[in-house]
């Protein structure tokens, strides 16, 4: 009973210390976009540098990172290598996250045209001095 209760502990730990790394990985605005464009179908590099108007080494430090964290593959073919999403679902996850952040900041949106209005003085009480 011990023994499973410090396996689970172990086994929360490290799922933690995974979550918390592919978070790391989708910190970086430029590997979002990486992933979004790997949606797409297999690519190269250059491929990648040139649709994300981004240089050569920068894509690739980003794959390296995607590729860590379990995000992407590559595969050579011949002197070239192509990368693909190593998941669609991380591609979901990105869209389920967008969606929240759009209703956030439609929310504030909203929060900022009530302050604008609740500020404009009334047409009445500035006619009579107010």
């Amino acid at each position: 009973m011990y023994q499973d209760s410090m396996i689970e502990s172990s086994l929360r730990k490290e799922i933690r210390l995974l979550h918390a790394q592919i978070c790391q990985a989708l910190a970086d605005p430029k590997r979002i976009a990486l992933l979004y464009t790997l949606e797409k179908g297999t690519q190269c590099v250059t491929d990648l540098a040139e649709a994300l108007d981004v240089p050569q080494p920068t894509i690739s430090y980003h794959l390296k990172v995607l590729r860590e964290r379990g995000m992407a593959v590559a595969e050579q073919e011949g002197t070239t290598v192509y990368y693909s999403l190593a998941d669609h679902r991380i591609i979901e996850a990105l869209d389920l996250l967008r969606a929240m952040l759009a209703d956030i900041l439609a929310q504030q949106a909203d929060l900022m045209r009530g302050a604008e209005t609740s500020e404009q003085p009334s047409g009445e009480g500035a006619a009579n001095g107010g």
